[in-house]
């Protein structure tokens, strides 16, 4: 399964590329989809390519989702946090 996650643009390399950051992890990525990038705004990326361009609220809202679920994820792997320590 791919998921789409949001990233920040923290460098553009040239029209139609550029560099992304998600939890201190820095990406290429395709910004040839994206109208007028600009540094700082957020993005969708999926399978290398920026598709869509969010405000900082939603992108937020979007990553704490995906943090949620990861953290979920987790309790069900090893059951909740703080158990069997």
């Amino acid at each position: 399964m791919c998921l789409a996650v949001p990233m920040k643009i923290v460098e553009l390399k040239n029209d139609s590329a550029g560099v992304c950051e998600l939890d201190g992890t820095r990406y290429d990525v395709d910004l040839s989809l994206i109208e007028t990038p600009s540094l700082q705004e957020y993005v969708i990326v999926h399978a290398g390519f920026a598709i869509e361009k969010l405000d900082e609220a939603e992108a937020s809202a979007r990553l704490e989702l995906f943090e949620g679920m990861a953290q979920a994820y987790r309790e069900d792997e090893t059951g909740p946090a703080g158990e069997g320590e």
